[in-house]
């Protein structure tokens, strides 16, 4: 209204800043240290201790240094490669797998894990809180530990064959011919003659008659055993013959190439002898492996004694081993495609 004064309009108060000035936030930033400033514009998923890329100790650096070489040495791949690229050397391997193993610790121990042992599980001491940590060290002492039991009952089962070369019964070529008919044939029965055949016969009658109750009634029931034995075996050796004959032609029709042999072939008598040895050594290998089917293996397998029996011969024991051990790394593969499809 014409004349009437507007009341005073109250000033607005402004509100107190956090930095009161410019210079004064500066003067703060610039108060405090780099450390502190750089923790604390820091993003949050960075944070976390970077204990991949550390070595904990100096026995841990040793372990790793064991099981890189180890690793290298195996046939196991550790980098991609295209065709026509040089194969790495050893130290390369090497090289790219300490470097694999800085960087990514639990990738590694997924990737290589079917080549490490349960001294190597120390190299992963940084990162055991992990439950992939733990799921492969389970795995790696598992398969530790039946790798051991196949050692011991490898020892007992030799221990055991030693004990039976000495006996010399379970390993006379009698005993062998009847177990594997088809095998002896193949390696000597065929390449015997006639006056030869007639003296195995004659051997095998004095081997049953020792200890036999003297009197003809005796030996007219030994003579009738032989016989049945040696229909036993030519019956067997037949049935094996018909199911090698059947497996040839299935052979042949997939146009598998088999090698020819030599019809007519008559082998010298130094040559007779090393197949005469294959043979025996063959059947060593059966019985280590577990073939022969009417052993009682449980009565060696299970015996505490034969932990102890001397074992003459320890050159033949390691060139047992060495052949088995190839066997192991051809095993070793399949085993870790087994784990992982049980994961």
């Amino acid at each position: 209204m014409w004349g009437e004064i507007d009341p005073p309009v109250p000033a607005v108060r402004e509100q107190p800043s956090s930095c009161p000035s410019l210079s004064s936030c500066e003067l703060e930033e610039n108060s405090i240290s780099p450390e502190v400033l750089q923790q604390r514009y820091r993003p949050i998923h960075t944070l976390q201790p970077l204990q991949d890329t550390q070595f904990v100790s100096h026995a841990e650096s040793v372990s790793v240094d064991a099981m890189l070489e180890a690793i290298a040495k195996s046939a196991s791949p550790v980098k991609s490669q295209q065709i026509g690229d040089a194969e790495l050397t050893q130290q390369e391997r090497r090289d790219e797998l300490l470097q694999q193993y800085k960087s990514r610790p639990l990738v590694f121990l997924e990737r290589y894990h079917a080549y490490l042992k349960p001294q190597d599980l120390c190299a992963f001491a940084h990162v055991c809180s992990d439950d992939r940590v733990q799921h492969y060290s389970k795995v790696i002492q598992r398969r530790a530990a039946a790798c051991t039991n196949r050692t011991r009952v490898r020892n007992q089962r030799y221990a055991a064959l030693r004990a039976l070369q000495r006996e010399g019964q379970y390993f006379s070529e009698e005993q062998m011919r009847m177990r594997e008919p088809l095998l002896y044939e193949q390696y000597i029965g065929q390449y015997l003659t006639d006056e030869e055949v007639l003296e195995r016969s004659q051997e095998a009658m004095q081997d049953d008659a020792q200890g036999a109750p003297a009197g003809g009634a005796g030996g007219l029931a030994h003579l009738l055993l032989n016989s049945y034995q040696e229909r036993l075996i030519q019956n067997r050796l037949q049935e094996e013959q018909e199911r090698e004959d059947g497996a040839q032609e299935e052979e042949d029709e997939e146009g598998e190439e088999c090698p020819p042999q030599q019809k007519g072939w008559e082998p010298s008598p130094e040559e007779k002898a090393l197949l005469r040895e294959e043979f025996i050594s063959q059947m060593h290998q059966h019985f280590l492996d577990g073939k022969d089917r009417d052993f009682n293996y449980s009565e060696v397998d299970e015996n505490p004694d034969y932990d102890n029996l001397d074992i003459v011969s320890r050159d033949a024991e390691d060139k047992y081993f060495d052949e088995d051990d190839d066997s192991e790394e051809d095993e070793v593969e399949n085993n870790a495609e087994e784990e992982d499809m049980t994961e």
